[in-house]
């Protein structure tokens, strides 16, 4: 199919939709804003979290088109930013997947797999440093292939944004 449909392997149990949204008419007019320069050039070098990204040391670099470099005013403010993406490598038509990990195969939405009918990445990042005029924001780690589209940059609120008290029920952390 397209390199996306490579880049994962079939496993059992999995399924996928009757039409790829990839082939589907656009609807939502989603613009890209910029992109992500990161260390990672293959999904078997790429981290599969914030997390493991963060443990890598490797730092990242968010570079936001000239067309929307004021939209960056007062983001300076910020320690943590939140950076939408849109994870162009992965499959659309995959709806139900097996993990690894996993011993059943589970539906796209209680997953955080790339592969999904609209790939949306969420990341929550350190600004460690910006620059308006050249739209660069540095970024302390990142868990996307380099290249990687953005859709959008909020800042990050841990007064509205975090949830002490969230759970998913069999994993051991909150």
């Amino acid at each position: 199919m397209n390199e996306a449909r490579t880049m994962f392997e079939a496993r059992e149990g999995e399924r996928l939709l009757e039409s790829d949204p990839a082939a589907m008419p656009a609807d939502g007019h989603v613009v890209f804003i910029g992109r992500i320069a990161s260390p990672w050039t293959s999904r078997e070098t790429c981290p599969k979290n914030m997390r493991a990204a963060r443990e890598t040391g490797q730092a990242a670099v968010l570079t936001i088109d000239p067309l929307y470099r004021e939209g960056l005013a007062g983001l300076d403010r910020a320690s943590h930013v939140v950076i939408l993406s849109w994870l162009d490598r992965a499959p659309r038509n995959l709806i139900v997947q097996k993990p690894r990990h996993a011993v059943e195969p589970k539906g796209v939405f209680s997953l955080r797999s790339p592969a999904r009918p609209n790939p949306v990445g969420l990341h929550v990042a350190r600004l460690v440093a910006l620059d308006i005029e050249a739209g660069r924001l540095e970024l302390d780690a990142i868990d996307v292939l380099d290249g990687t589209p953005v859709i959008d940059v909020k800042p990050y609120f841990a007064s509205t944004d975090a949830f002490a008290e969230a759970v998913i029920a069999g994993r051991d952390e909150r």
